[in-house]
C-alpha cells in the first residue's frame, strides 16, 4: 500500500489548540508524525523582568486558564522562598481549596471534551452542567470563575467564612453520585470503549522516556505526584491517595482524571473541617531579597516548576517556568503509531493539552 503525507493544523476543526501535525500514513493508519507547535508565542518570561513582582502574580495567573490558580500559586512559593517569608497556616488551607476547586473544574472540562470529540454530546452537556456548579462555587468563594486572583505573595486575599464553607461541602458531596455515575458511562458504554479502549497507548516505559507528566504519566503506571512527593501548602496534613491507571491509553487517563476528582472533593471536605483560625496573609511584599529559588507544583495537567532570582528591588532579575504540556505534547508522536485518523482528535483530547501556556 503506496505511503503518502497528510498535514492537519494548526488550524483545524479537528483540533481545539494550534497545533501541526504531519502524518506519514499508509491507507487510514498512522505510521510517523511529526509535530510542531510555536503559533501563540507570548513571551510572557520577558515581560516578567519589566513587571514589579506583585504584578507577576497576576502575569503568572494568566498562563492558562484552567490551571491559574496553580501558576500564580507557584510563583508566589518562589518568592516566598527567597524572602523566607513564612504563610500563615490557614492561607495555605485555603490555598489548597482553591487549587482542588480548579483541579475538580479542569478535569471536568478534560473528561467532558472527550465525549464531545467521539460524538457523545449527552455526556458531554451532562459533563457541563455538573461542572458549572463548581465554576459556581469557585465564583462565590473567590469572586471570580475562571482566573482565581486570590494568591498574593505571603498568603492570599480573600477568606472563607463559615456559611459558604458548609454550602461547599454540601455541594461536593451531592457531586459525588454524578461522577460515579459519569465514570460508569465511560466504563461500559461500548461506542464510548471503542473509541477510547486501545487507543494513543503510551507504555510505562515510554511515559519515563519521554518525562511526561500528570493524568498522562499516571495513566501509564507511573505513580509521580508532587502533592505527595514534596507536599507544599497544607497537603501534607492531608490524607488522600496518589492515583495511576496502568493500560496507558485514552481509557486509563480519563479514568485517572474521574478518579483524581474525587480525590479532590476528598481534600477540600478534610480542609473545611480541619482549617484553623487566623491570618490569611502575613503583609504586602514589594521588595524581596537577593537570592533564587526553584519550587515544584501539581497542577491539573501535571508537574509545574517555577524558577526566580531577585537583587533586592521591585523587579525580578529572571523568572522561568515550565508547564507539563511542554512535556506531554512530544509523547503524542508514540501515541499516535499505528492509530487511524479517526483517533486523531480523541488522542490530542486525551493528553488535554494547553497551548497558551506551553508557548507563553
Amino acid at each position: 500500500m503506496a505511503r503518502y503525507a497528510l498535514p492537519i493544523g494548526p488550524i483545524h476543526p479537528a483540533l481545539d489548540e494550534p497545533l501541526y501535525f504531519r502524518f506519514e500514513m499508509e491507507g487510514e493508519t498512522i505510521k510517523n508524525t511529526e509535530l510542531m507547535f510555536g503559533h501563540v508565542h507570548r513571551g510572557m518570561e520577558k515581560i516578567a523582568l519589566t513587571n514589579t513582582l506583585s504584578q507577576n502574580v497576576i502575569l503568572c495567573e494568566r498562563t492558562c486558564g484552567l490551571c491559574s490558580s496553580n501558576h500564580a500559586l507557584s510563583y508566589c512559593r518562589v518568592m516566598e522562598a527567597i524572602g523566607n517569608i513564612k504563610v500563615p497556616e490557614r492561607a495555605q488551607y485555603l490555598r489548597v481549596i482553591n487549587d482542588e476547586l480548579k483541579r475538580i473544574t479542569s478535569h471536568a472540562f478534560a473528561v467532558a471534551l472527550i465525549a464531545h470529540v467521539i460524538g457523545f454530546d449527552t455526556v458531554f452537556l451532562y459533563a457541563f452542567q455538573e461542572r458549572e456548579k463548581m465554576m459556581d462555587l469557585l465564583e462565590a468563594f473567590v469572586g471570580n470563575r475562571f482566573h482565581t486572583s486570590i494568591n498574593l505573595i505571603g498568603g492570599v486575599k480573600r477568606d472563607l467564612s463559615d456559611d459558604l464553607a458548609k454550602k461547599m461541602y454540601d455541594e461536593l458531596e451531592a457531586f459525588k453520585p454524578v461522577w460515579e455515575k459519569i465514570g460508569e458511562i465511560y466504563a461500559t458504554d461500548q461506542s464510548i470503549l471503542e473509541r477510547i479502549k486501545g487507543v494513543g497507548i503510551l507504555t510505562k516505559e515510554k511515559a519515563i522516556e519521554y518525562g511526561v507528566a500528570g493524568p498522562v504519566v499516571r495513566g501509564s503506571g507511573v505513580a509521580v505526584d508532587i502533592r505527595k512527593q514534596e507536599p507544599y501548602a497544607a497537603y501534607g496534613e492531608l490524607d488522600f491517595n496518589l492515583i495511576t491507571e496502568t493500560g496507558g491509553d485514552v481509557y486509563s487517563r480519563v479514568f485517572v482524571r474521574i478518579r483524581e476528582l474525587m480525590e479532590s472533593i476528598k481534600i477540600i471536605q478534610q480542609c473545611i473541617k480541619k482549617m484553623p483560625p487566623g491570618d490569611i496573609n502575613s503583609g504586602f511584599y514589594s521588595r524581596i531579597p537577593a537570592g533564587e529559588a526553584i519550587v515544584r507544583s501539581e497542577a491539573p495537567r501535571g508537574e509545574i516548576v517555577y524558577y526566580g532570582r531577585t537583587n533586592g528591588t521591585e523587579k525580578p532579575v529572571l523568572v522561568k517556568w515550565r508547564t507539563p504540556s511542554l512535556v506531554n505534547l512530544p509523547s503524542l508522536v508514540e501515541m499516535f503509531k499505528g492509530a487511524k485518523v479517526a483517533d486523531i482528535p480523541v488522542i490530542v483530547a486525551g493528553i488535554d493539552p494547553c497551548l497558551s501556556c506551553t508557548e507563553r
